[in-house]
């Protein structure tokens, strides 16, 4: 598993949760390190950060299911936004979901395995079927005190 986050205590509390349950844990502080260490493991889900400074969370998403060796990785994306997480829900792909922030880490395991499953049992979402997720940029990149009413709108009447 792989772990993207700018926040060094987030990384280390999914890291922690995550170890507990037997899980083998690498962490990126930063979505370049994320994606070389994602195209030299292959972790079974990376957990990805939304809301980091250079390549946002949806950017190096969009670039880890453009490359073939990790195309078919099942991301979680970790977001303050409950909007985001919602959309995403929303879209119902089989191998991307989303953690609102704050999260109960002894929650984490069971979404983690939920994800794995599902990924495992529908497959990999196509190319066409993200569109619509990375559509969500307006909303995903948004600080957390401002509204994203309007672009919620926008996106609903586009993708709904």
């Amino acid at each position: 598993m792989l772990v993207v986050d700018d926040e060094a205590p987030i990384r280390l509390l999914i890291r922690v949760s995550l170890e507990a349950e037997g899980a083998r844990v690498s962490a990126a502080a930063d979505g370049p390190s994320g994606v070389r260490l994602a195209l030299e493991g292959t972790p079974d889900v990376i957990l990805l950060d939304i809301q980091m400074p250079g390549p946002n969370g949806l950017e190096v998403a969009e670039l880890l299911r453009n490359h073939p060796a990790t195309s078919a990785i099942p991301i979680i994306f970790l977001s303050p936004r409950r909007e985001f997480c919602q959309c995403v829900r929303d879209l119902a792909l089989s191998d991307i979901d989303a953690v609102h922030e704050p999260f109960n880490p002894v929650e984490l395991w069971a979404f983690v395995l939920w994800v794995l499953t599902s990924a495992r049992e529908r497959g990999t979402s196509s190319l066409a079927e993200l569109e619509p997720l990375w559509a969500l940029r307006e909303v995903a990149t948004t600080p957390n005190d401002t509204s994203v009413d309007d672009a919620l709108a926008s996106w609903r009447a586009r993708w709904r």
